[in-house]
């Protein structure tokens, strides 16, 4: 069941809000600050993968854009304490037949993944490298 929280603010907070709100995309400024609130939480709780501490052990997917060359393959395997749980590839692209998309489902500890990040951010033709984080669980479901 929701609840109403409310607060007060200035025209100009509300008007830098909107505007951060549509150039996001949300048409709701309820789901826009909730969305906000949970990131920076979660920010300020674990850090971005760069700077969070090794120990922790975080979901996540890596994505990688690159440009396929013949013969190339970015797999990425289980290794030491990363477990891959899935993994997708795309090719073709937009307009160019040589763009591929790979997303790689992925959980470990945090210095583990970033040694994969950074490994495939230094692989010839890789264009851009993510890493998006799972949602924080306050509990284990299974």
């Amino acid at each position: 069941m929701s609840q109403i929280i409310s607060f007060s603010a200035d025209q100009s907070f509300l008007s830098s809000l909107d505007s951060l709100m549509n150039s996001a995309g949300y048409q709701n400024r309820s789901r826009f600050l909730r969305d906000a609130a949970l990131h920076f939480s979660e920010v300020k709780q674990r850090g971005e993968l760069m700077n969070m501490n090794d120990e922790i052990i975080i979901e996540g997917h890596i994505i990688v854009h690159y440009e396929h060359k013949t013969g190339q393959k970015l797999m990425v395997s289980r290794s030491g304490e990363v477990e891959v749980a899935g993994y997708h590839h795309t090719s073709r692209l937009g307009h160019s037949c040589h763009s591929c998309v790979d997303v790689i489902h992925m959980k470990g500890q945090a210095s583990e993944i970033r040694k994969i990040h950074d490994k495939l951010q230094n692989t010839p033709n890789v264009e851009k490298v993510s890493f998006i984080i799972a949602p924080m669980k306050n509990y284990d479901c299974c």
